[in-house]
């Protein structure tokens, strides 16, 4: 496994993460948490000591699995938890708050849930219209100073966001959007997390599954499922993303890959991407993963990506979708 550095935190982290979003349950259409934990168990087998979460997942559900999980195995010390702060839940709904008081509140919460003294990264999960930026990155370097996290990361956020908040509070790490198919960061997000020394952790480095392989024009999302209203999901746009989908597998497939594998691998080989997510809440959906190490594409490799995705992909949409409403 290979492994990066996020400064504060004194080990080295792998390269890819477990994203446990769909451990928590909500807008994937359940889980069960049997599953979960073993889930957690293969990824750590694999070298994965990176896991994270937050208290959106499933309204605290996802980080009460990991707790429970890593106090059955033993494994607490040997993992870097990163989880977010900066949303709110309420009646299954959920909204930005990002203010001083539900920022320590958050963190208490998760510190609970996931039975531990500290957290290794903690992150603001989007930032909130409604609150100067100066005040969520005052609460954030207040826990830092108390010792009850490593690191400051920010998910979401563009640069000049980013930027203000360097004026109250060190960062360490940034979180966006970025696979294949949602390639924005590389205008600026990335860029800037290289210029200013900043971890990048991607999320969506499968595209909620679509990279993965396993979907066709016949499989169906419940309406629980967050994809059953996702636009990529949705005519027309679907069958030319799976289009895309059956052209990179055919390459990866004369490679001796699986698309998935190449999709992970592509986000790896990107410039300023630290870590790649791959959100997981089965154990078989951690097979692969060892497939992602000890290659990387050439340039001719990733022209040919490239030009599949252009050509299948007349009609490209962002994650825009997912982005949470202000309270």
């Amino acid at each position: 496994m290979e492994k990066v550095s996020i400064e504060g935190i004194d080990v080295q982290v792998s390269r890819i993460g477990l994203g446990t979003w769909a451990m928590g349950g909500w807008m994937w259409g359940g889980s069960a948490d049997d599953a979960s934990m073993a889930t957690i168990d293969a990824a750590l087998a694999h070298g994965v000591n990176l896991i994270d979460t937050a208290p959106a997942y499933g309204n605290g559900h996802a980080e009460e699995v990991i707790g429970r999980a890593l106090v059955r195995n033993g494994h607490r010390n040997d993992v870097v938890i990163a989880t977010k702060v900066g949303l709110d839940w309420k009646d299954g709904d959920v909204t930005r708050n990002a203010s001083r008081a539900a920022i320590v509140r958050s963190a208490e919460a998760s510190l609970a849930r996931l039975q531990t003294d500290r957290i290794d990264l903690l992150q603001v999960h989007w930032p909130d219209p409604s609150v100067r930026i100066e005040e969520t990155a005052a609460a954030m370097f207040d826990l830092l100073r108390s010792g009850k996290i490593r690191a400051i990361g920010v998910s979401n956020f563009s640069p000049p966001m980013m930027d203000t908040f360097r004026t109250i509070a060190p960062l360490h790490a940034q979180q966006p959007p970025y696979n294949l198919f949602e390639r924005s960061a590389e205008r600026d997000v990335l860029p800037y997390g290289g210029t200013h020394g900043l971890t990048t952790l991607t999320y969506g480095s499968l595209c909620r599954g679509l990279l993965s392989g396993r979907m066709n024009a016949s499989t169906n999302f419940p309406a629980s499922d967050l994809r059953s209203f996702d636009p990529k999901f949705r005519p027309p746009r679907y069958a030319q993303y799976l289009r895309a989908v059956d052209d990179l597998n055919a390459s990866a497939r004369a490679r001796g890959r699986s698309v998935l594998q190449l999709a992970v691998r592509w986000v790896l080989d990107q410039p300023n991407v630290g870590v790649a997510l791959w959100g997981a809440r089965r154990p078989d959906q951690i097979e692969a993963m060892d497939g992602v190490m000890g290659w990387r594409l050439g340039r001719d490799e990733s022209l040919e990506i490239d030009r599949i995705v252009q050509s299948a992909v007349r009609d490209p949409i962002g994650p825009e979708f997912m982005a949470p409403h202000a309270a």
